[in-house]
C-alpha cells in the first residue's frame, strides 16, 4: 500500500501594521489540498471572530461559509491546473470590512481554466465551475502575474446589513436555502449551452415528447467516455468532499433528499428521485411499498409532476438483500396516458425503440439499516458508465449518513423535549396582586437545558418561586433537576423557611453525590477493575440556585429570599431606580454545613423583580459579556414603567442583539411585578 499523502504547510496568524488580520498557508499540490484550505480558514475565522475587527463577528456565519468555499474551489483549480505547490492567503481589511482570499500557484503560463465560459457547448469538459462558483459568491475576483507565479483572487464583503427577522434569526446559523443555492451550483451542468439554465428543448407536440425531449439528452452519450473520465478522475473527489460538506449537519431528512436531487441533476442524471423509509418499512411492515416519495428532481422543472406521478406507481421493491447499496435496474417510468389505457407494454416498446433510458437503484443503508432508495434516470443511452454508477454509489453512502444522522437528532430531539416537559412545570400560579413573566431558551435544541424554574403555591398564603441553573447539561442535569423540583416544593409546603430549604437541598446534593461515588467504587471493586483515577467516575453534583418565598399584604407583597452562587436579583421602582436584593452565597452542592441566610423586603404597586441565569449576565460578544459594567442593571433601568411581560420581553431582546451569534448557555429569566 502506498503511504497516504501528507500536506507540507506553513501557517501564520498575524495582525500587520496595516490593520489587516491575515492567515498563510503552503499546501502541496495533493487532492488533499482543498481540505486543508477549507479547514485551516474555518480555523482562522473562528479565531477572527472572537475578536474586536470590524466585521469579524460575521465571519463565522454566511461569509466564512461561502470564504471556505471560495477558498476550496480556488485550491482545487490550482491543483488540477497547475500541479504545483499552492500558496493560500486570507486577510481581512478592518479598513473595508472584506474578507480578501488568494490562491498563488508557481505555474504562470497556465491560466485559470474557466472552459464552461468560452468554449462550445459540445467541447466542453465536465469541470470548470470552479471559477463559475466563485463568480457567484465573491464580490470580485481577478487573476495577478508575477515572475514565476499566478494568483488568483476573490473578495467577499462582510458588512452588509443585517436581514429582517426575529432576534433569533442570527447570521451564524445555516440557511437551508443556502445550502440548496450551493448544490445546484455544485451540479450545474458544464456541458450546457453557454447562458442556457433551463432545461434542454424539443420537439412539443404533447406533454410524453416534452419529457422525452428534456430527459433523452441524446448528446449525453455522444460525451462519454472520454470526457467523463476527465472530470471523474480530476474533479470527482472534490465533488465528493464539497457534497460531503453540504450533507453534514443537516438535521432534517427532507432537506438531505432535496440536496441529493440538486447534487445529481443534471450533472450526474436527467431525474433522480428519493424514497425514505421509516421504521415500520425498514422492518418489512409495509411490503410491496418503498416507502414514502420524498424528493423528485427533474432537469425540466415543468416535468416534476408528471415524473412523480409515474414513480408513485412503480416505488423500488424489497430486495432480497435489504443492506444492498449497489446499483440494480430500475423500470423506466410510464407516461401517464399508456398507464390510463393499459398499454405500458406498447407503451415501453415505443420508448424503447426510441431510446427512452436507463435508471438504476440505490439503496441507502447506514448503520445496518435501510434508509430508503435512491433512484437516477438518464435518457438515451442503454446503460450508465460504470464511472457513473460508482460515483453515485459513493454519493449514496453520504446521503444515507445524512439521513441517519438527522433521524437520529429527530428521535433525541423528541426524547429532549418529552423530557424537558416533565423537567420544567406543566403552568406557573397565579398569584393575587403579583404580575409574573418567565423566558425559558435551551440553547442546544437537541438536549435537556441545564436552567430551570419554577412558581408555586405553598399553602397558609404563600407562594414560591425559583430559578436555577445546574451544572453541565444534558442527562447528568436532567438528573439533578429532576432531584431538586420535587424536593423544593415538598420543603416548601412543609413550612420550612427559605433558608432551610437551601441548607437542606446543599445537603441533599452532597449525600447524593457521596452515594453515587460509593456505588461506583464498589462496582469496580466487584469488576476486579483498577482504582479510579482522579477524575474518574461520579463528579460532584452542584447547582446555582435563586429561591424565594411571596407572601401578598394589602397594597403590596412581602419577599423572602436568598442566593446560592446564583445571578443577584434586581428590584426595579417605577421611578427607573435598579438595586440589588440579596447577597451572594455558595453554591449547592460543594460545601459541607455552608449554612444559608435569606433577606426580606417589601414590593409595591410598580415595583419589578428580574431573577435570571448566567446565560444573561454572561451573553459574550468578543471580549465583553452582559453584565459588564452593570450592564442588566443599566438595561433594566430602561424598562421603567413597562408590564412584566414587556419587561421579561425587552431584557431578552437585549441580550440577543448583544451578539450576532446565537447565545452560547442556557437562558432563563423570571419577572414579578407589584400591582
Amino acid at each position: 500500500m502506498r503511504a497516504i499523502p501528507t500536506q507540507r504547510e506553513t501557517t501564520s496568524c498575524a495582525s500587520d501594521v496595516r490593520g489587516r488580520t491575515r492567515v498563510e498557508a503552503t499546501l502541496s499540490g495533493s487532492p488533499l489540498a482543498p481540505g486543508s484550505a477549507r479547514a485551516m480558514l474555518r480555523k482562522a475565522l473562528t479565531e477572527w471572530a472572537q475578536s474586536s475587527a470590524d466585521g469579524a463577528d460575521l465571519l463565522t456565519g454566511r461569509v466564512g461559509d461561502d470564504a471556505a468555499l471560495v477558498a476550496s474551489e480556488l485550491v482545487t483549480n490550482a491543483v488540477v491546473h497547475a500541479g504545483t505547490d499552492v500558496h493560500l492567503t486570507c486577510r481581512l481589511e478592518e479598513d473595508t470590512g472584506a474578507l480578501v482570499v488568494e490562491v498563488a500557484d508557481r505555474h504562470p503560463s497556465r491560466a485559470p481554466r474557466d472552459d464552461a465560459a468560452e468554449a462550445p457547448a459540445h467541447d466542453i469538459p465536465e469541470y470548470g465551475r470552479g471559477l463559475r462558483l466563485v463568480a457567484a459568491l465573491a464580490e470580485s475576483w481577478g487573476v495577478t502575474y508575477r515572475a514565476g507565479s499566478k494568483t488568483v483572487w476573490a473578495r467577499l464583503p462582510t458588512r452588509e446589513e443585517a436581514p429582517a427577522g426575529p432576534p433569533a434569526a442570527y447570521a451564524g446559523e445555516r440557511a437551508p436555502a443556502r445550502d440548496l443555492r450551493a448544490a445546484a451550483l455544485l451540479a450545474s451542468d458544464p456541458l450546457a449551452p453557454r447562458g442556457h439554465d433551463g432545461p434542454r428543448e424539443g420537439p412539443r407536440d404533447g406533454p410524453r415528447d416534452a419529457w422525452r425531449a428534456a430527459s433523452y439528452g441524446d448528446d449525453w452519450l455522444a460525451r462519454r467516455p472520454g470526457r467523463d473520465g476527465a472530470w471523474l478522475g480530476r474533479g470527482a473527489l472534490s465533488f465528493l468532499a464539497e457534497a460531503s460538506d453540504l450533507l453534514a449537519g443537516q438535521l432534517d431528512e427532507d432537506l438531505v433528499a432535496s440536496l441529493t436531487g440538486q447534487l445529481i441533476v443534471p450533472r450526474l442524471a436527467d431525474w433522480c428521485a428519493v424514497w425514505l423509509e421509516d421504521e415500520a418499512t425498514a422492518h418489512g411492515g409495509r411490503p410491496g411499498t418503498g416507502g414514502r416519495l420524498a424528493r423528485v428532481w427533474h432537469a425540466g422543472e415543468h416535468l416534476v409532476e408528471e415524473l412523480s406521478r409515474a414513480l408513485e406507481r412503480t416505488p423500488p421493491p424489497h430486495s432480497d438483500d435489504p443492506l444492498g447499496t449497489g446499483p440494480v435496474p430500475y423500470p423506466w417510468p410510464v407516461h401517464d396516458a399508456a398507464a390510463e389505457t393499459g398499454d405500458t407494454e406498447g407503451a415501453e416498446g415505443a420508448e424503447g425503440a426510441e431510446g427512452a433510458g436507463a435508471a438504476l437503484a440505490y439503496r441507502l443503508v447506514a448503520g445496518g439499516r435501510p434508509l430508503g432508495t435512491l433512484v437516477i434516470g438518464r435518457g438515451g443511452i442503454d446503460r450508465f458508465p460504470d464511472e457513473i454508477t460508482g460515483l453515485v454509489e459513493d454519493l449514496g453512502r453520504r446521503v444515507a449518513l445524512a439521513i441517519g444522522a438527522a433521524r437520529q437528532y429527530a428521535r433525541q430531539a423528541t426524547i429532549s423535549a418529552v423530557l424537558q416537559r416533565g423537567l420544567l412545570p406543566g403552568a406557573v400560579a397565579e398569584i393575587p396582586g403579583v404580575r409574573s413573566a418567565l423566558v425559558h431558551e435551551p440553547c442546544d435544541k437537541g438536549g435537556p437545558s441545564g436552567d430551570f424554574y419554577d412558581l408555586f403555591p405553598a399553602g397558609h398564603g404563600r407562594w414560591c418561586f425559583a430559578v436555577g441553573d445546574v451544572q453541565g447539561k444534558g442527562p447528568e442535569a436532567a438528573v439533578v433537576i429532576g432531584l431538586v423540583r420535587p424536593w423544593l416544593r415538598l420543603l416548601a409546603r412543609e413550612g420550612y423557611r427559605v433558608a432551610d430549604v437551601l441548607d437542606r437541598l446543599n445537603q441533599l446534593l452532597l449525600d447524593d453525590a457521596t452515594e453515587a461515588a460509593d456505588a461506583a467504587a464498589r462496582a469496580l471493586v466487584a469488576a476486579g477493575a483498577r482504582p479510579a483515577a482522579p477524575g474518574d467516575g461520579p463528579q460532584t453534583r452542584f447547582l446555582s440556585l435563586l429561591y424565594g418565598e411571596l407572601v401578598p399584604f394589602e397594597g403590596g407583597v412581602r419577599c423572602t429570599l436568598a442566593s446560592a452562587g446564583h445571578p443577584l436579583p434586581l428590584l426595579l421602582d417605577p421611578e427607573g431606580g435598579v438595586r440589588a436584593v440579596a447577597q451572594p452565597q455558595t453554591l449547592l452542592g460543594v460545601v459541607e454545613d455552608a449554612g444559608y441566610t435569606g433577606e426580606t423586603f417589601e414590593m409595591y404597586s410598580g415595583d419589578s423583580l428580574l431573577c435570571v441565569t448566567d446565560g444573561v449576565t454572561e451573553r459574550r460578544s468578543g471580549s465583553r459579556q452582559f453584565d459588564d459594567g452593570d450592564g442588566l442593571a443599566r438595561a433594566l433601568a430602561g424598562c421603567a414603567g413597562m408590564e412584566a411581560g414587556a419587561i421579561a420581553d425587552r431584557i431578552t431582546q437585549l441580550v440577543h442583539e448583544f451578539d450576532a451569534r446565537p447565545p452560547a448557555d442556557d437562558m432563563a429569566l423570571l419577572v414579578l411585578q407589584a400591582e
